[in-house]
């Protein structure tokens, strides 16, 4: 379907006369297309059904551009890795996650990365961006200053190892003299990004979209009830309730929930990063919309259940077969504006 560019040839003048043939015109087919995968941690297998469903359908990007777990997926499509990169998600279980987390204590993260670290440069090489068939950009966040940047040279598996540095999981990576982290911060789905790399119809996948906890609701009017008031006051001590919060962080571990039913600090962290991408999803959705959007409905996965590939993937799958018809019509549209 999407042959690049053809050419249309003229012939000789009458009478046999020898003039030179005209160069030959290009006719464009369609504009070109790019991709924005969005960030989301283990939703990210989403990209995968999705992306086969596309190329099935004879969409190739000319621009692959993505976002934390997004930059994964198209670094790999990039550097034409995405079997292995599937054959592995697969084939990930709790046990192998384990494994792979690599937990330190005294670094910037809960996980020093060095185990994904080995495994990306196995499976990417120092493949650097500059040398791929494909436009490809990776989006990451520097600390202190909040600025976006955008890794467009390099190796491939640095540029997405600073994309998905989750802060507090991972340890952020130093590229170019910037202490980078994860791009989700800043712009969770990349199609500023996409565009600015040449894309002229943009489709992004976007992981969020189903989020049925996250409405933004504003409650206007909030405060403690009697009860809570009357625990207050009875336990004043600040030491006491130290004391008291340490030990039962001691009893449950990093994760979970104390035993009064607040929140653990891995949900706390999980909550806090999905409240924060969701609203500025939002807001770059609104400035700087796709012309088509897949929203695989991911809700009953959560950011850390790597191991559910299959159904992620057959969620993306589904999703990207529903925004075919959209998709065919606005491409249409599209390339006959070209015309």
């Amino acid at each position: 379907m999407f042959d690049g560019l053809s050419f249309r040839s003229f012939g000789f003048g009458a009478f046999g006369d020898a003039e030179p043939p005209a160069e030959p015109v290009a006719v464009r087919k369609r504009p070109l297309l790019g991709l924005a995968l969005g960030g989301g941690a283990a939703r990210g297998w989403a990209h995968l059904g999705a992306l086969r469903v596309l190329a099935a359908e004879g969409y190739v990007p000319d621009v692959i551009v993505g976002t934390s777990i997004g930059a994964v997926v198209a670094g790999c499509y990039a550097t034409g890795t995405l079997d292995t990169l599937e054959d592995f998600a697969r084939h990930l279980n709790k046990r192998r996650m384990v494994g792979l987390m690599d937990f330190h204590i005294g670094g910037s993260g809960l996980i020093s990365g060095d185990r994904l670290r080995v495994l990306l440069d196995k499976h990417l090489g120092r493949t650097r961006i500059e040398q791929l068939p494909i436009r490809f950009a990776a989006v990451a966040t520097e600390l202190g200053t909040g600025h976006e940047v955008w890794l467009t040279r390099g190796p491939v598996a640095d540029a997405v190892r600073a994309s998905y540095a989750l802060p507090g999981i991972f340890n952020p990576v130093k590229l170019g003299g910037r202490w980078l982290m994860d791009g989700a911060l800043v712009n969770p789905i990349p199609i500023t990004v996409a565009r600015a790399l040449g894309a002229e119809f943009v489709i992004c996948i976007n992981l969020s979209g189903d989020l049925r906890s996250m409405r933004g609701t504003t409650i206007p009017s909030h405060g403690p009830d009697e009860e809570e008031l009357a625990a207050l006051a009875s336990d004043s001590s600040d030491g006491r309730r130290l004391l008291g919060a340490f030990e039962a962080a001691r009893r449950i571990g990093r994760f979970g929930r104390r035993p009064d039913g607040a929140p653990g600090i891995g949900t706390v962290m999980m909550d806090a990063f999905n409240i924060t991408q969701d609203r500025i999803a939002r807001s770059r959705l609104a400035g700087d919309p796709p012309d088509v959007m897949i929203s695989p409905k991911l809700s009953r996965i959560g950011l850390f259940d790597f191991h559910r590939a299959v159904e992620g993937i057959e969620l993306g799958a589904e999703a990207a077969h529903r925004a075919l018809p959209e998709l065919k019509e606005q491409l249409q549209d599209a390339a006959a504006a070209l015309a």
